[in-house]
């Protein structure tokens, strides 16, 4: 039985356009960089945002300067302020009615992200998202020594709500990095989707169980599992 499913927030159940990527890439470029989005995305998606750049810098620049990297992260920060300040951020599709479903069905959701608390509970109230309405848990990168692809995230959230099988608990996210810190959690299943940083073909190299095109896609999935 499921008692708990994990979503990632950015690209998976929140829609902001790729806010943040753009803005990191910016951030990076802006210290004599050209390193292109997809880039970005392939490098940074899903991560702790200083890992990202840390991570960006190494694979595609050759770069391990720290001090840059601490730099680019506090410029990133700020930028981000603003830019959450100016743009729009929308549910992703379907995401308000999939919660609904599950908190109906006593299924604990829990909202987990590379962002520190600050910047993920911002995107909450600019949703207008309401704990204990819409979600049940925030867990963020601030909350834990460890980020992904580490299963930190989800061991605190399964403590919080006391649960102690992993294989009572779903993981989907937008990024191969979701896809390994489910399976590294031991989570029952480990779900890719699309509508978010990587494309289905850069999911499948992580090997999810699944991969959806819509968030209301896990429904019949977890029917399956009651069978």
């Amino acid at each position: 039985m499921i008692k708990m499913v994990v979503f990632d927030m950015a690209g998976t159940t929140v829609n902001e356009n790729n806010v943040v990527y753009k803005t990191l890439q910016n951030a990076i470029n802006e210290e004599g960089f050209s390193f292109t989005l997809n880039q970005v995305l392939d490098q940074g998606a899903g991560k702790e945002k200083l890992q990202a750049i840390k991570s960006v810098l190494r694979v595609f620049g050759n770069n391990e300067n720290e001090q840059l990297a601490e730099k680019i992260f506090q410029n990133f920060k700020n930028k981000l302020v603003i830019a959450y300040d100016t743009i729009e951020i929308l549910p992703q599709n379907n995401a308000v009615e999939l919660f609904k479903v599950l908190k109906e069905n006593g299924v604990y959701v829990v909202l987990n992200t590379g962002y520190d608390f600050q910047t993920a509970n911002s995107l909450i109230n600019k949703l207008g998202w309401v704990k204990g309405e819409h979600y049940d848990g925030l867990i963020t990168a601030s909350d834990v020594k460890q980020n992904r692809p580490q299963p930190d995230m989800i061991l605190l959230a399964m403590d919080r709500f006391q649960i102690s099988d992993p294989t009572e608990v779903v993981k989907v996210g937008d990024s191969t990095i979701d896809i390994e810190e489910g399976k590294n959690a031991g989570c029952k299943y480990n779900i890719g989707i699309t509508t978010g940083a990587h494309t289905k073909a850069q999911l499948a190299m992580a090997h999810p169980d699944f991969i959806l095109d819509d968030l209301l896609e896990l429904l019949p999935v977890l029917e399956k599992l009651k069978q």
